[in-house]
C-alpha cells in the first residue's frame, strides 16, 4: 500500500515537472521568437537607412511638389550614376555628338493633330525648378522601399516582364503576370526609336500592379542576357506610393535578373538636363471625349560615342545610358516594340480590372481610346524612318488590344488599350 502511494505521489511530481518544463521551453521560445522578430526589424530598419543614404545626395536646393513628391536638386557630378565603379572618373558629356535625323515636323500636322499636343509640364514645376549645373531627382522616403518585397528588389521590375511577340506559348502571361498589347519591328539592326505617347491615368485595382505605356529598345534574346531599355509614363502604386501618372525610364542587361531599375534608383543613367525629373507626375492627363495630351520620347544610340540618348518632348535632352551597360545593345539592337503594358495579379481568381491606355479598346478611337502615333525607328546612317513591317501582338485581345494605322499626319500610327476584366475577359 506504502509503495502504490509512493508511486502515486511520484507519477504527480513528475507531471507537475513536465508541466513546469513545458511552461518554461515555450517562455523560451516566445521570448527567442520576440528576440528573433526584434532583431529582424532591426535588420530592416538598418538596411533601408543605409539604401536611403546611398541613393538620397545631398541636395543643393529642395522643391516640394503638390503632389506630396520632394524634389532634390542634385549637383551633376553628384548624381546615383557616379556610384558605378566604372564612372569613377567619367567625364560626362553634356550634348550628344550627333541628334537623329528626320524628326516629325509638328508644323505641317493637320488641326486635329495639334489638338492633341496641348503643353504638358511636371507638377513640381508649379513650386519652382532646379538650378544650372543641377539635375532634378525625386526624393526616395522610408515608406517607398518599405512597400517592395525588399531593399535589394526596390526600383526593380520582375524578370520575364517582356512581351515576346513570336512566342507560341498560351501560358505566357500566367507565368509572369504582365501582359501587354503592343507594336513592334524586328529582323533588322536599329539605333533608337521615337512615339509620340497619348497620355492618360489609368485605374490599377491592386496596388501591386501597375499600369504603363513605353517604348522598348532591345537586343538579345528573351532568356537570361535580354538587353533593354525602356522609357514612357505609368501609374504605379507600388513604386510610388499613389495613382498619378508619371514619367519613367527602366534599364537592364540581364533580363530584369541582377541589373538595371527604374529611374535613377540605381546607377547607370546619367542625366543631364536641370528641368525634367525622372519617376515625376505629368500633369495634365487626357480625359474622355475631352483635351488630348501626349509626350515625345525619342531614345537613339549617338554614331561617334556610342551612348544611347534619350530627349523628352522636342526640347529637352535628359542624359544617356553609358554603352557599357550593356552587351548586345553596345552595338545596336534587335528589335523595338512601343505599346502598353499591366500586371494582371488575377486578384479573387478573376482577371485584374486594371486598364490599359485610357481603358477603352482600340475600336473606340481618337478622344476615347489611347493612341501612339508618329513611331519612326533610327537606321544606320542616324536617320529616323518609318518602320516597316510593323507587326502587333497581345496575349488576351479580349482583355487588352491593338490596331495599327497610317496616314500623312500621324504617320504609323496606333491604338492600343482596354478595360481589363469585363464579360469576354474573365
Amino acid at each position: 500500500m506504502a509503495v502504490a502511494v509512493q508511486f502515486s505521489c511520484f507519477k504527480r511530481k513528475r507531471g507537475a515537472f513536465l508541466v513546469v518544463f513545458m511552461l518554461v521551453y515555450l517562455w523560451g521560445s516566445l521570448i527567442s521568437l520576440s528576440c528573433a522578430a526584434r532583431l529582424s526589424v532591426s535588420r530592416q530598419k538598418l538596411e533601408v537607412e543605409k539604401h536611403l543614404k546611398r541613393v538620397n545626395k545631398l541636395p543643393i536646393k529642395s522643391i516640394e511638389s503638390v503632389d506630396g513628391d520632394i524634389i532634390d536638386c542634385i549637383h551633376i557630378s553628384q548624381q546615383p550614376a557616379f556610384d558605378h565603379p566604372f564612372l569613377k572618373d567619367h567625364k560626362i558629356q553634356m550634348r550628344p555628338n550627333y541628334h537623329p535625323e528626320g524628326l516629325y515636323d509638328e508644323e505641317k500636322m493637320s488641326t486635329r493633330s495639334k489638338e492633341s499636343t496641348n503643353p504638358i509640364t511636371q507638377l513640381w514645376h508649379m513650386n519652382g525648378r532646379c538650378p544650372e549645373d543641377t539635375i532634378p531627382v525625386r526624393r526616395t522616403k522610408k515608406d517607398d522601399i518599405l512597400r517592395a518585397s525588399s531593399v535589394k528588389k526596390y526600383g526593380k521590375k520582375k524578370p520575364k516582364a517582356i512581351a515576346k511577340p513570336r512566342s507560341t506559348d498560351p501560358d505566357l502571361t500566367n507565368e509572369s503576370g504582365h501582359q501587354h498589347a503592343i507594336a513592334y519591328v524586328e529582323g533588322d539592326r536599329y539605333y533608337g526609336a521615337k512615339a509620340t505617347i497619348n497620355v492618360w491615368e489609368p485605374k490599377v485595382q491592386q496596388s501591386n500592379e501597375f499600369s504603363l505605356s513605353q517604348l522598348w529598345i532591345l537586343g538579345g534574346s528573351f532568356g537570361q542576357d535580354l538587353n533593354s531599355i525602356e522609357a514612357g509614363w505609368q501609374v504605379s502604386p507600388d513604386l510610388y506610393g499613389d495613382n498619378n501618372t508619371r514619367l519613367f525610364t527602366y534599364w537592364t542587361s540581364d533580363a530584369y535578373q541582377a541589373t538595371g531599375c527604374y529611374n535613377l534608383l540605381c546607377s547607370g543613367f546619367i542625366q543631364v538636363s536641370s528641368a525634367i525629373a525622372m519617376g515625376a507626375s505629368i500633369s495634365p492627363v487626357s480625359a474622355l471625349r475631352n483635351s488630348q495630351y501626349d509626350i515625345s520620347i525619342l531614345i537613339w544610340k549617338d554614331p561617334k560615342e556610342g551612348h544611347w540618348w534619350m530627349q523628352f518632348g522636342n526640347d529637352y535632352v535628359l542624359g544617356y545610358w553609358p554603352s557599357f551597360l550593356f552587351s548586345y545593345l553596345a552595338e545596336s539592337a534587335s528589335m523595338i516594340e512601343w505599346g502598353g503594358e499591366v500586371v494582371n495579379s488575377q486578384p479573387d481568381g478573376k482577371h485584374t480590372a486594371t486598364q490599359m491606355g485610357s481603358g477603352r479598346f482600340p475600336e473606340e478611337g481618337f478622344g476615347k481610346s489611347s493612341y501612339f502615333r508618329n513611331i519612326q525607328v533610327v537606321d544606320s546612317s542616324n536617320n529616323l524612318k518609318s518602320p516597316k513591317d510593323l507587326g502587333t501582338f497581345t496575349e488576351q485581345s479580349n482583355c487588352y488590344d491593338v490596331q495599327t494605322g497610317s496616314n500623312e499626319d500621324w504617320g504609323h500610327h496606333f491604338y492600343y488599350g482596354g478595360p481589363g476584366r469585363n464579360p469576354n475577359c474573365q
